[in-house]
């Protein structure tokens, strides 16, 4: 239950963190162009990595609280793409690189596809 806790506190951070830049950007580039998601993926990913490398070197006694609560919870939920990117990171560094090909292919085709596929579920629906 606790570790149910830390992934919550940390989603309701990372989400309200990422509603809070994304709307600083937007007002300071406001285009079609999704920058302020861009940026904010690029944002989460680079502490994604900033943050496991820590983990990594110091290896501190509540590693597993640190890692569910920041980057599950926190940068999970300011971007999900900060978790995308580390999965296909470990698995490029594992040597499975046909295996990082595909789930970058899968992922990104299959999820705008179950997007598309939502909206066309959803159309015509008052």
């Amino acid at each position: 239950m606790y570790s149910f806790f830390l992934v919550g506190l940390g989603g309701a951070i990372g989400a309200m963190s990422r509603y809070g830049l994304s709307s600083i950007i937007g007002r300071w580039w406001p285009m079609p162009f999704p920058v302020a998601t861009v940026l904010v993926n690029l944002i989460g990913s680079v502490l994604m990595g900033v943050f496991i490398g820590l983990l990594a070197r110091f290896m501190p006694p509540q590693q597993a609280e640190l890692r569910l609560f920041v980057a599950v919870g926190v940068l999970g939920g300011f971007t999900t793409f900060s978790s995308f990117s580390l999965d296909t990171i470990v698995l490029i560094e594992r040597g499975a690189l046909l295996q990082a090909g595909l789930y970058v292919l899968m992922s990104v085709v299959l999820c705008l596809i179950g997007l598309y596929l939502g909206l066309l579920m959803t159309r015509g629906v008052a």
